[in-house]
């Protein structure tokens, strides 16, 4: 039976990781399971459904109701909610915050990670989001912790809002991810967390190419240390 390898990419919101993890994918050739996009998906359905954020209860109910899949079509990955392609439809705020609030019940995230768990099993995969490594992919091959500061990552995201026409405030989404990062970091369920065997790397003044390269030479070097997870 062939050797599966798994990287895992973990980070507060707005670090990269999305962007870093396609990347490092396409180079390694692994399958990248945009974690992130599946937890939107299931938060569109709650937003199309009039579910709030807080009825815990109508979530888990609605939650089994749910599939979500990700295939890919020419290179370019699909996200398919209940047999329908959404991949155009998950990436606004208000499902953003939804995600973010629905990710703390476990009836969520445990029909989630089994999803992810068994593609990990069959392929080399690289995945990202909040607890990879920590929950996830413990004894994923490499684990990443990918952040930066506050300000760079409402920069970013200012950038991106700007570039697409959209009126918005630095200071207000500043505000927001800082916010997002406390939410996401004291949930009770698989809080943000770097694990103890990640490795931090910090792309407040790195450009992407400078933090793929870093994630492959790292990648390299455990792949050639002869531990027993490489055999």
């Amino acid at each position: 039976m062939k050797k599966v390898y798994n990287i895992a990419i973990d980070g507060p919101a707005g670090a990269g990781k999305s962007t870093i993890a396609r990347s490092v994918a396409e180079k390694l050739n692994f399958v990248y399971v945009d974690t992130g996009a599946m937890y939107r998906a299931m938060a569109l359905h709650f937003l199309r459904n009039g579910i709030p954020a807080d009825d815990e209860v109508a979530i888990s109910k609605s939650a089994g109701e749910v599939n979500v899949t990700i295939t890919y079509e020419n290179g370019m990955q699909q996200v398919i909610l209940n047999g329908e392609n959404v991949s155009g439809l998950i990436r606004t705020g208000e499902v953003s915050a939804m995600a973010s609030a629905a990710s703390v019940y476990m009836s969520v995230r445990n029909k989630l990670v089994e999803l992810q768990k068994n593609l990990a099993l069959k392929e080399n995969v690289i995945m990202d989001g909040r607890d990879i490594g920590t929950c996830v992919l413990p004894e994923a091959d490499l684990k990443i912790y990918l952040t930066a500061s506050s300000l760079v990552r409402a920069k970013r995201r200012y950038e991106e809002l700007r570039a697409k026409g959209e009126e918005c405030s630095l200071n207000d989404i500043e505000k927001d991810i800082i916010e997002r990062d406390y939410r996401d970091m004291n949930r009770e369920n698989s809080p943000l967390k770097q694990a103890e065997d990640a490795v931090l790397v910090d792309s407040s003044s790195m450009t992407v190419p400078q933090v793929v390269d870093r994630i492959l030479a790292l990648f390299q070097e455990r792949k050639t240390e002869g531990g027993s997870l490489w055999k």
